[in-house]
């Protein structure tokens, strides 16, 4: 593809919900991990208010690696976090077909599945990142997980649910399982979440 601008194409899954929940987006070549986070936060519909983790294979030597936001206080068992902010994406994708693990919020632990679909020139004058597709709302946070969106999908199906009124209140009046626009996804800066979340700003 020469010297020409390169996005990579993902498909992202949440693991675990049938039907499913997934998305599938654009991202330039450049980004570090701590980029597709802010990508995949903001095309699920995430919030940012947990940590991430994501899991794959080190194409070098076949081990696996954490990259994220590294822990103070490592146990020394700990498989090694990398800064996602410092490990391009383009060290760890090589090809098509490449897979990661990313989990967000270790306590309602979000599972996803991130494949590598298509690595292709950027369209001149397009924004990156984009998305372009996908199905379903995301789960809203801290619903506890799996069991948790379950359980709340089956309370605000059946208004004679003694827990009807309080969760569609908590919910801020209502949600729509099914519902997806990928024309409504807006992309943050990279640069400026990092400095929210490490800098105070």
């Amino acid at each position: 593809m020469g010297r020409k601008s390169l996005a990579y194409q993902f498909k992202i899954t949440l693991k675990g919900i049938d039907p499913p929940i997934w998305r599938r987006i654009q991202v330039p070549k450049r980004y570090t991990f701590w980029g597709l986070h802010v990508a995949i936060q903001d095309s699920m519909g995430w919030l940012d208010y947990h940590l991430h983790m994501f899991r794959l294979p080190d194409p070098r030597t076949g081990r696996p690696i954490e990259i994220g936001i590294p822990d103070e206080d490592p146990f020394e068992d700990d498989v090694p976090c990398l800064p996602g902010w410092e490990i391009p994406i383009a060290a760890y994708f090589p090809k098509p077909g490449t897979t990661a693990q990313y989990e967000y919020d270790f306590g309602d632990s979000w599972e996803h599945e991130i494949l590598l679909e298509d690595i292709v020139e950027r369209i001149p004058k397009d924004e990156y990142p984009k998305c372009l597709d996908g199905a379903r709302a995301c789960p809203p946070e801290d619903c506890g997980g799996i069991w948790g969106y379950e359980q709340l999908l089956a309370t605000i199906a059946d208004p004679t649910h003694e827990e009807y009124e309080s969760t569609i209140t908590w919910l801020g009046g209502g949600f729509a399982p099914n519902a997806f626009d990928p024309r409504r996804v807006r992309f943050d800066s990279p640069a400026k979440r990092w400095k929210i979340a490490f800098a105070g700003e």
